[in-house]
């Protein structure tokens, strides 16, 4: 098939003026045809366009409340299990008791149970009594001249500290040796 379209201005005047300027009915009837469907064309196209924007933006704020609702929320599975911990503290404190063994006792199986949580959800404490002294997991409160312990070995633990899934939470306040001449 070959195209028989102008390619120039100069081509488009040189017909129209062999065909004494005028374009047939039929020419007219079929460009207006292909504009109304290349009009349609572009409506359909710019309608799925503004849908699928709107679908991306109503997609994006569900994200942002499930994001915010995940930040909300985070913690109440811990929450929930430092509840019992909670209520033992107050059974605790609504006894009334003079036996001091008694109390301690109770003190000693809430501990026990907090403990449970804590390292349940990736908490671990830091007891380094007799170990070398390490300045990632450690703080040096003081120095303690002594022949007992090795030089720069933890002596005494002032303060727990702490590695929540190992990274460091809080050091550990800590007492080092020395020697004594040093």
């Amino acid at each position: 098939m070959e195209d028989t379209r102008p390619d120039t201005p100069e081509q488009v005047s040189a017909e129209q003026a062999a065909t004494g300027g005028h374009t047939s009915a039929v020419e007219i009837e079929t460009l207006s045809r292909q504009l109304g469907d290349a009009e349609k064309t572009i409506a359909d196209l710019k309608d799925t366009m503004l849908r699928e924007r709107a679908d991306i933006e109503n997609q994006r704020r569900r994200l942002q409340r499930e994001l915010e609702q995940a930040r909300r929320f985070a913690n109440e599975g811990l929450l929930r299990e430092l509840l019992t911990v909670c209520d033992n503290l107050e059974h605790g404190l609504a006894a009334e008791t003079d036996n001091a063994a008694a109390l301690r006792e109770g003190m000693q199986l809430t501990l026990k149970s907090l403990d449970k949580v804590v390292s349940d959800h990736g908490l671990k404490a830091i007891d380094p009594v007799g170990q070398p002294f390490d300045p990632e997991l450690h703080q040096a409160m003081s120095v303690v001249p002594t022949d007992e312990h090795e030089p720069d070995t933890v002596v005494t633990v002032m303060q727990k500290g702490y590695v929540l899934n190992d990274r460091l939470l809080r050091p550990a306040l800590v007492m080092v040796a020395k020697s004594p001449g040093a």
